[in-house]
Protein backbone atom coordinates (compact mmCIF):
# COMPACT_ATOMS: atom_id res chain seq x y z
CA UNK A 1 0.00 0.00 0.00
CA UNK A 2 1.95 3.17 -0.98
CA UNK A 3 1.86 6.43 1.74
CA UNK A 4 0.33 9.50 0.92
CA UNK A 5 2.09 12.80 1.40
CA UNK A 6 0.97 16.14 2.58
CA UNK A 7 1.87 17.92 -0.89
CA UNK A 8 1.44 21.01 1.07
CA UNK A 9 3.67 19.94 4.03
CA UNK A 10 6.51 18.37 1.22
CA UNK A 11 6.60 21.18 -1.08
CA UNK A 12 7.38 23.15 2.42
CA UNK A 13 10.62 21.04 2.68
CA UNK A 14 11.29 21.32 -0.70
CA UNK A 15 10.76 25.60 -1.62
CA UNK A 16 14.21 26.59 -3.15
CA UNK A 17 16.14 29.53 -1.43
CA UNK A 18 16.29 32.68 -3.99
CA UNK A 19 19.00 33.59 -1.93
CA UNK A 20 21.36 30.80 -2.92
CA UNK A 21 23.37 30.48 -5.49
CA UNK A 22 22.72 27.46 -6.42
CA UNK A 23 20.20 26.84 -9.34
CA UNK A 24 16.53 26.14 -7.97
CA UNK A 25 16.89 22.51 -9.97
CA UNK A 26 19.63 21.84 -7.82
CA UNK A 27 18.56 22.57 -4.28
CA UNK A 28 15.05 20.38 -5.27
CA UNK A 29 17.15 17.86 -6.15
CA UNK A 30 19.17 18.01 -3.12
CA UNK A 31 16.21 18.14 -0.73
CA UNK A 32 14.56 15.72 -2.25
CA UNK A 33 17.32 12.99 -2.24
CA UNK A 34 17.60 13.73 1.15
CA UNK A 35 14.59 13.28 2.80
CA UNK A 36 14.82 9.75 0.46
CA UNK A 37 18.22 8.92 1.65
CA UNK A 38 16.73 9.70 5.51
CA UNK A 39 13.74 7.58 5.18
CA UNK A 40 11.42 10.76 5.48
CA UNK A 41 9.99 9.86 2.13
CA UNK A 42 9.86 6.02 2.63
CA UNK A 43 9.87 3.57 -0.19
CA UNK A 44 6.04 3.50 -1.80
CA UNK A 45 5.70 6.96 -1.25
CA UNK A 46 3.59 9.10 -3.68
CA UNK A 47 5.04 12.32 -4.80
CA UNK A 48 3.04 14.41 -6.82
CA UNK A 49 2.56 15.23 -9.94
CA UNK A 50 5.18 17.52 -11.62
CA UNK A 51 2.66 20.18 -12.60
CA UNK A 52 1.19 20.28 -9.13
CA UNK A 53 4.96 20.69 -7.08
CA UNK A 54 5.75 22.76 -9.79
CA UNK A 55 3.10 25.59 -8.76
CA UNK A 56 3.55 25.08 -5.06
CA UNK A 57 7.30 25.70 -5.40
CA UNK A 58 6.75 28.91 -8.11
CA UNK A 59 9.08 27.02 -10.15
CA UNK A 60 8.65 25.85 -13.83
CA UNK A 61 7.15 22.39 -14.58
CA UNK A 62 10.79 21.37 -16.72
CA UNK A 63 12.42 22.08 -13.20
CA UNK A 64 10.84 19.52 -11.26
CA UNK A 65 10.99 16.96 -14.40
CA UNK A 66 14.76 17.34 -14.34
CA UNK A 67 14.47 16.51 -10.68
CA UNK A 68 11.96 13.49 -10.84
CA UNK A 69 14.39 12.49 -14.12
CA UNK A 70 17.40 12.72 -12.47
CA UNK A 71 15.92 10.21 -9.13
CA UNK A 72 14.59 7.90 -11.80
CA UNK A 73 18.24 7.38 -13.12
CA UNK A 74 19.58 7.02 -9.94
CA UNK A 75 16.60 4.06 -9.03
CA UNK A 76 14.95 6.50 -5.99
CA UNK A 77 12.10 6.85 -8.35
CA UNK A 78 10.08 4.86 -10.01
CA UNK A 79 7.23 6.16 -12.36
CA UNK A 80 3.83 3.97 -13.27
CA UNK A 81 1.61 6.02 -15.92
CA UNK A 82 -1.79 6.67 -14.13
CA UNK A 83 -0.19 5.58 -10.86
CA UNK A 84 2.10 8.32 -10.71
CA UNK A 85 5.25 8.70 -9.09
CA UNK A 86 6.50 6.63 -6.29
CA UNK A 87 9.95 6.72 -4.35
CA UNK A 88 11.24 3.23 -5.14
CA UNK A 89 12.83 1.06 -2.45
CA UNK A 90 16.83 -0.01 -3.15
CA UNK A 91 17.27 -3.82 -2.94
CA UNK A 92 19.26 -4.83 0.12
CA UNK A 93 21.28 -7.89 -0.67
CA UNK A 94 22.68 -9.91 2.55
CA UNK A 95 25.45 -12.46 1.26
CA UNK A 96 26.69 -14.52 3.57
CA UNK A 97 29.76 -14.60 5.32
CA UNK A 98 32.21 -17.38 5.81
CA UNK A 99 34.09 -18.68 2.92
CA UNK A 100 36.05 -16.79 0.41
CA UNK A 101 34.40 -15.63 -2.72
CA UNK A 102 35.16 -12.77 -5.01
CA UNK A 103 32.10 -9.98 -6.20
CA UNK A 104 31.71 -11.37 -9.36
CA UNK A 105 30.64 -14.93 -7.12
CA UNK A 106 28.39 -13.34 -4.58
CA UNK A 107 26.20 -10.92 -6.88
CA UNK A 108 25.70 -14.64 -8.95
CA UNK A 109 24.76 -16.59 -5.33
CA UNK A 110 22.14 -13.49 -5.23
CA UNK A 111 20.56 -13.63 -8.61
CA UNK A 112 22.17 -10.31 -9.98
CA UNK A 113 24.10 -9.83 -12.54
CA UNK A 114 27.93 -8.41 -11.51
CA UNK A 115 29.79 -5.84 -13.90
CA UNK A 116 32.43 -3.88 -13.34
CA UNK A 117 33.91 0.09 -14.29
CA UNK A 118 37.41 0.14 -14.52
CA UNK A 119 38.56 3.36 -12.54
CA UNK A 120 42.06 3.28 -12.45
CA UNK A 121 44.60 0.62 -13.09
CA UNK A 122 48.18 1.69 -12.25
CA UNK A 123 51.24 -0.17 -11.46
CA UNK A 124 52.68 1.00 -8.55
CA UNK A 125 55.76 1.27 -5.88
CA UNK A 126 55.31 1.80 -2.54
CA UNK A 127 57.53 1.75 0.54
CA UNK A 128 54.21 1.37 2.96
CA UNK A 129 52.64 -0.97 0.88
CA UNK A 130 55.52 -3.16 0.17
CA UNK A 131 55.98 -3.49 4.15
CA UNK A 132 52.32 -4.77 4.47
CA UNK A 133 53.00 -7.62 2.35
CA UNK A 134 55.98 -8.40 3.38
CA UNK A 135 58.44 -7.67 0.28
CA UNK A 136 61.33 -5.10 -0.56
CA UNK A 137 60.58 -1.38 -1.19
CA UNK A 138 61.58 -1.86 -4.88
CA UNK A 139 58.31 -4.07 -5.18
CA UNK A 140 55.87 -3.62 -7.87
CA UNK A 141 52.07 -3.65 -7.39
CA UNK A 142 48.81 -3.47 -9.33
CA UNK A 143 46.47 -1.34 -8.01
CA UNK A 144 42.88 -0.88 -9.28
CA UNK A 145 39.97 1.14 -8.34
CA UNK A 146 37.09 -0.54 -9.84
CA UNK A 147 33.09 0.48 -9.44
CA UNK A 148 31.25 -2.69 -8.70
CA UNK A 149 27.60 -3.45 -10.09
CA UNK A 150 24.94 -5.51 -9.45
CA UNK A 151 22.31 -5.16 -11.77
CA UNK A 152 23.74 -2.22 -13.15
CA UNK A 153 23.13 -0.38 -9.63
CA UNK A 154 26.49 0.91 -7.86
CA UNK A 155 27.52 -1.48 -5.03
CA UNK A 156 30.89 -1.07 -3.65
CA UNK A 157 33.52 1.11 -4.89
CA UNK A 158 37.14 -0.82 -4.50
CA UNK A 159 40.70 -0.36 -4.44
CA UNK A 160 42.82 -3.29 -4.17
CA UNK A 161 46.90 -4.11 -4.57
CA UNK A 162 48.11 -7.47 -6.08
CA UNK A 163 51.56 -8.22 -5.53
CA UNK A 164 53.08 -8.91 -9.25
CA UNK A 165 56.06 -10.60 -7.91
CA UNK A 166 53.77 -13.48 -6.67
CA UNK A 167 51.21 -12.81 -10.11
CA UNK A 168 53.35 -11.42 -12.54
CA UNK A 169 50.57 -12.56 -14.99
CA UNK A 170 47.93 -9.64 -13.61
CA UNK A 171 50.18 -7.13 -15.26
CA UNK A 172 48.60 -8.55 -18.46
CA UNK A 173 45.31 -9.09 -17.12
CA UNK A 174 42.54 -6.89 -19.11
CA UNK A 175 39.75 -6.64 -15.63
CA UNK A 176 37.86 -8.64 -16.88
CA UNK A 177 35.84 -11.44 -14.84
CA UNK A 178 37.25 -12.21 -11.60
CA UNK A 179 40.33 -11.47 -10.26
CA UNK A 180 40.70 -14.69 -8.04
CA UNK A 181 39.63 -16.92 -11.36
CA UNK A 182 42.54 -15.19 -12.89
CA UNK A 183 45.22 -15.72 -9.58
CA UNK A 184 44.15 -19.51 -10.15
CA UNK A 185 44.54 -20.05 -13.70
CA UNK A 186 46.94 -18.49 -15.69
CA UNK A 187 48.92 -17.63 -12.33
CA UNK A 188 48.69 -21.04 -10.50
CA UNK A 189 48.02 -19.34 -7.37
CA UNK A 190 45.96 -21.35 -4.55
CA UNK A 191 44.24 -18.59 -2.23
CA UNK A 192 43.69 -20.59 1.22
CA UNK A 193 41.74 -17.78 3.15
CA UNK A 194 41.85 -14.26 3.96
CA UNK A 195 41.46 -11.52 7.11
CA UNK A 196 38.48 -9.32 6.80
CA UNK A 197 37.46 -6.80 9.06
CA UNK A 198 34.07 -4.16 8.56
CA UNK A 199 33.34 -1.06 9.69
CA UNK A 200 31.14 1.68 9.52
CA UNK A 201 31.83 4.85 7.98
CA UNK A 202 30.38 7.84 5.85
CA UNK A 203 31.00 7.97 2.16
CA UNK A 204 33.65 10.84 1.19
CA UNK A 205 32.50 13.25 -1.43
CA UNK A 206 34.19 11.32 -4.15
CA UNK A 207 31.78 8.16 -2.96
CA UNK A 208 28.95 9.84 -2.68
CA UNK A 209 29.27 11.07 -6.13
CA UNK A 210 29.97 7.55 -7.23
CA UNK A 211 27.09 6.24 -5.46
CA UNK A 212 24.38 9.41 -6.62
CA UNK A 213 24.44 10.32 -3.31
CA UNK A 214 23.62 14.08 -2.52
CA UNK A 215 25.75 14.07 1.07
CA UNK A 216 27.67 11.58 2.81
CA UNK A 217 26.12 8.57 3.64
CA UNK A 218 26.69 5.60 5.97
CA UNK A 219 28.46 2.76 4.49
CA UNK A 220 30.19 -0.56 5.17
CA UNK A 221 33.96 -0.45 4.58
CA UNK A 222 35.61 -4.05 3.83
CA UNK A 223 38.79 -4.60 4.17
CA UNK A 224 40.79 -7.73 3.38
CA UNK A 225 43.82 -9.53 2.98
CA UNK A 226 43.78 -12.83 0.79
CA UNK A 227 46.71 -15.36 1.43
CA UNK A 228 47.81 -18.12 -0.58
CA UNK A 229 48.23 -21.39 0.12
CA UNK A 230 51.90 -21.13 1.33
CA UNK A 231 50.81 -18.15 3.71
CA UNK A 232 51.72 -14.99 1.32
CA UNK A 233 49.59 -11.81 1.23
CA UNK A 234 48.30 -11.87 -2.30
CA UNK A 235 45.87 -9.20 -2.52
CA UNK A 236 45.03 -6.50 -0.21
CA UNK A 237 41.65 -4.78 -0.70
CA UNK A 238 39.24 -1.96 0.54
CA UNK A 239 35.67 -1.92 -0.50
CA UNK A 240 32.92 0.84 0.35
CA UNK A 241 29.52 -1.11 0.39
CA UNK A 242 26.37 1.33 0.04
CA UNK A 243 24.78 0.91 3.43
CA UNK A 244 21.46 1.46 2.28
CA UNK A 245 21.72 -1.68 -0.25
CA UNK A 246 24.24 -3.88 1.60
CA UNK A 247 23.74 -6.17 4.65
CA UNK A 248 26.34 -9.45 5.56
CA UNK A 249 24.89 -12.40 7.55
CA UNK A 250 26.93 -14.18 9.73
CA UNK A 251 25.69 -17.56 10.85
CA UNK A 252 27.19 -18.66 14.51
CA UNK A 253 27.00 -22.13 16.19
CA UNK A 254 26.06 -23.05 19.67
Amino acid sequence: MTELIPVEALAERLRPNPGNSQPYYQQILQQLTGLIDSGELAEGANLPPERVLADLLAVSRTTVKRCYDALRETHKLASFGRGGTVVRGTPRVSPEMGRLKGFSEEMRELGMTPSTRLLERVVIQDRTLASMFGRPSSARFLKLVRLRLGDEQPMSYETAWYDLGLAPDLENWDTNGSAYAFLRDPCGIVLADADQSIEAVLSSEVESEVFGFSAPAPCLLLKRRTYSSHRKLVEYVEGLFRGDAYAYRLKLRA
